[in-house]
């Protein structure tokens, strides 16, 4: 026998494991955007599909478009331009050789740009969208001015011309979030449908951005002219109280929709850290949650486990939801009067 055949045969068609799994969606539409450049369907200076139209030809949610042009940037394949869009970047080979005519009918701008420094073309809402970026895929723990000047390929200090540091940040990504959502519709009429629109779109929004819940507070909030739009927006057809009241109902509101919100992160870094999702984190806990109901103390539990029931973050959204503004209504109803709808 030779020393060859000793070694362990590779038997790929027998093989499980992470190997068998299809690519995640991020993954496969990477591939394709490399594929699109590499051939030359995309040329230098191209714009490449947005988050939005990503989400709209492959049907990913926002943050995995996102994910996509992080790491297209990352590679360099891909640049932002401001005023123009995210973009082919130039080959460093053509880059250092100085600007080259753009193929004829292709627009000049973006080619022009990626000749330029980095720092010549850096803003505010460059930064900020980078930072966003960063947070959704890797959230909020990963955030630093540092970080988001690597992304940027700029010199940290030079991020401070246009942000006085990371708490304006957050403030700023948090608005900026809140401004991307599809403009207020007059057609929602009636003070219940729309707080319950307004709650269900920001919890929606919760899910996209897992950290924007924790970068929010109600004891401290920072002015943030796009958030306070909405509440504006959810507020106007709550007439016949005062504004002390309605300010505590907007807030409560608000308050009861990021309080939920909150753990969807926690989830979401739970699962990450033991490997577990709620699902058989919860399975893992009935040996020790048999102990303490055997004595018979917790006659709810009791019923509970009994009946197998199915906890999740939306199901106690809707309930939590529906059980508050059946409250507000009655309270609107004694203070002015008149029936709530």
């Amino acid at each position: 026998m030779t020393s060859t055949e000793t070694q362990p045969e590779a038997r790929p068609e027998t093989r499980s494991g992470p190997d068998t799994r299809p690519d995640p969606p991020s993954v496969r539409i990477i591939a394709e955007i490399r594929r699109r450049i590499a051939t030359g369907e995309l040329r230098p200076g191209d714009r490449v599909p947005s988050t939005r139209s990503i989400t709209r030809e492959w049907g990913v949610a926002m943050a995995t478009a996102t994910k996509v042009l992080s790491t297209l940037g990352r590679e360099g394949l891909v640049q932002v331009v401001p005023g123009v869009a995210t973009v082919v970047a130039v080959p460093a080979s053509r880059r250092s050789a100085g600007p080259s005519r753009p193929a004829p009918g292709r627009g000049t701008p973006a080619v022009r740009a990626e000749t330029r420094e980095p720092e010549q073309f850096l803003t505010r809402e460059r930064i900020v969208r980078t930072a966003i970026a960063v947070a959704d895929e890797e959230g909020m723990a990963a955030l630093s001015m540092r970080r988001i000047a690597a992304e940027l390929s700029v010199s940290a200090m030079s991020l401070y011309r246009y942000v006085p540091g990371k708490d304006e940040l957050v403030a700023l990504m948090a608005d900026t979030v809140f401004g991307d959502l599809e403009p207020s519709r007059p057609d929602i009429t009636g003070w219940r449908a729309r707080m319950e629109t307004t709650c269900r779109v920001q919890w929606d929004l919760y899910r996209t951005h897992r950290w924007l819940a924790q970068a929010l507070s109600l004891t401290r909030p920072r002015p943030m002219p796009k958030a306070m739009a909405q509440v504006e927006w959810m507020m106007a057809e709550v007439d016949g109280l005062d504004q002390d009241e309605m300010l505590y109902i907007a807030l409560t509101v608000i308050g009861f929709t990021r309080g939920a919100g909150t753990d969807i992160d926690s989830e979401f870094e739970a699962e990450r850290s033991t490997g577990l999702n709620n699902t058989d984190w919860l399975r893992s806990q009935v040996p020790a949650l048999h102990n303490i109901l055997s004595s018979g103390a917790y006659p709810m539990y009791t019923g509970v486990a009994a009946r197998n029931a199915v906890f999740d973050l939306d199901t106690l959204f809707d309930f939590g939801l529906n059980r508050l503004l059946d409250g507000i209504g009655a309270f609107i109803e004694e203070r002015t009067g008149r029936r709530a709808s």
